[in-house]
């Protein structure tokens, strides 16, 4: 049986995951319900400064300060995660899981309370019908693995797939040397 996924947990791409808008990609699972998921990619930078997309949000970015194409379910749209202490309480931050939460950036930074920072947009997401990820997860589509808020804004996002994978250990670290095409293994 494949393992429950939570939000917060990390679903880190395999090789049988064939679909090119999810190659080699980890997504932070935000919400996961009977009726469905929706998570972010957390590895996929573009090369739209969040200076040009949210010039007031701009120095609250995270480094690569990029807006991330989060997934290929409304592009149009926005999701921002954010770093913020435990005990924000302000209109406009939704917490999720140890420190991290979403900032409607439709409000000004000064609208908010103090504390904001490490801001990453994410542009569009991504969403599985209700069952669907249970089965790719079954299938072997992705690993389950635990997250944190470090994962969400990584310096080092190009890094954060095989990063990921080593850290589980045992053979699933072993998926991080896999080269990107089998054929020229």
């Amino acid at each position: 049986m494949a393992e429950a996924a939570v939000h917060g947990a990390l679903l880190v791409a395999t090789p049988r995951l064939k679909d090119p808008n999810f190659d080699r990609t980890v997504v932070m699972l935000l919400d996961h319900t009977d009726e469905g998921a929706i998570g972010v990619v957390l590895n996929r930078p573009s090369q739209l400064a969040v200076a040009e997309a949210l010039p007031a949000w701009s120095g609250h970015a995270a480094e690569p300060a990029v807006v991330f194409v989060g997934g290929p379910v409304a592009p149009a749209s926005a999701i921002c995660l954010a770093q913020a202490p435990e005990d924000l309480d302000s209109e406009g931050w939704q917490p999720l899981f140890d420190g991290l939460g979403t900032v409607d950036v439709t409000r000004t930074p000064e609208d908010m309370a103090a504390g904001i920072g490490g801001l990453r947009v994410f542009a569009g997401y991504a969403g599985w019908a209700p069952g669907q990820l249970e089965g790719e997860i079954e299938a072997g589509a992705w690993i389950v693995a635990p997250g944190g808020r470090d994962d969400a804004i990584s310096a080092e996002p190009a890094a954060l797939w095989r990063g990921v994978l080593r850290r589980q250990g045992g053979v699933i670290a072993a998926m991080a040397v896999f080269p990107e095409d089998l054929a020229v293994n």
